[in-house]
């Protein structure tokens, strides 16, 4: 019976090999920062989530986690879904609010109508759930091939044990700047989806594919569109979330730590991209991929 248990077990591991998707080979931008004092700093634009994994580690970035003392992500933990789930809920929830249709303007009424039944989802389904949640689960409905499993935040994460790990937002901290949005801004939000709706996939493929190649020129086009082309939600999303970053990275800096920081490789692109800060502050910034 032992021997029974073992074969079985052997061949429905060899049958969940044999369905794991092939990595795909990835040249993700990254770079170095330095200052006066020879402190080093390197940025690396990561991808929240992607259809297969990915080969990611080139030299560069092999060598730049080698060097580095410190990793400074987003949100660590990324792999506690239940945890994220139930920061997500208790933020999300306020009891008594209005049918959706009632929460946009008229005009985006029978496309969101048509987006919920899409994906088997009702008017009267989310009485508490605040805007700016249903935006978010209907981005994620979606994007469904996009899998955060084979996200690279995650990854890194798991190739940095030992290391020091510094939260730039944390998972609440995140989803709060969402909460926080004016109900105006919450609108815009959902409205940015519905209005996509169809297309969400193809961004986001055109984005991983982006990623891939380390185009970063592609990927500051993908960032002028949707949400982030509403001045609001791009100053709140974006601007001032790239401000802040950059600023605790000055701080590790100046604690004389070479940390290695890992955020969505949209927050690289543009004039307001990490990279472009710290030329602004007076750093020495060389891409090194």
């Amino acid at each position: 019976m032992t021997r029974l248990r073992s074969l079985r077990a052997f061949f429905s591991a060899l049958l969940l090999a044999s369905c794991a998707p092939e990595p795909v080979p990835a040249d993700p931008a990254i770079w170095l920062v330095e200052n006066a004092e020879g402190q080093k700093a390197w940025l690396f634009g990561t991808i929240h989530a992607l259809e297969k994994p990915a080969l990611w580690q080139t030299a560069e970035v092999a060598d730049a986690l080698l060097q580095a003392d410190t990793l400074m992500v987003e949100v660590a933990g990324l792999e506690d879904q239940a945890a994220m789930a139930r920061t997500f809920a208790k933020l999300a929830h306020t009891p008594g609010l209005p049918l959706l249709t009632e929460r946009v303007a008229p005009e985006v009424r029978a496309p969101l109508l048509r987006l919920l039944d899409k994906h088997g989802l009702k008017d009267n389904g989310f009485s508490s759930i605040e805007t700016w949640a249903v935006a978010l689960t209907l981005a994620r409905a979606e994007t469904s091939d996009a899998n955060s499993e084979y996200g690279i935040d995650r990854a890194v994460v798991a190739q940095a044990k030992g290391k020091r790990i510094v939260e730039l937002e944390g998972a609440e901290g995140q989803l709060r700047l969402f909460d926080g949005l004016p109900m105006p801004e919450q609108r815009d939000l959902l409205t940015a989806i519905v209005a996509d709706t169809g297309v969400l996939d193809r961004e986001t493929a055109s984005l991983a594919q982006a990623w891939h190649s380390g185009d970063m020129a592609a990927i500051e086009m993908e960032t002028s569109r949707g949400l982030l082309a509403d001045p609001e939600l791009r100053a709140v999303l974006f601007t001032s979330r790239n401000q802040r970053w950059s600023e605790a990275v000055t701080r590790e800096l100046a604690a004389g730590k070479h940390p290695f920081v890992a955020v969505g490789a949209a927050h690289m692109a543009g004039p307001d991209g990490l990279p472009a800060l710290f030329v602004a502050e007076g750093y020495s910034v060389t891409r090194l991929r």
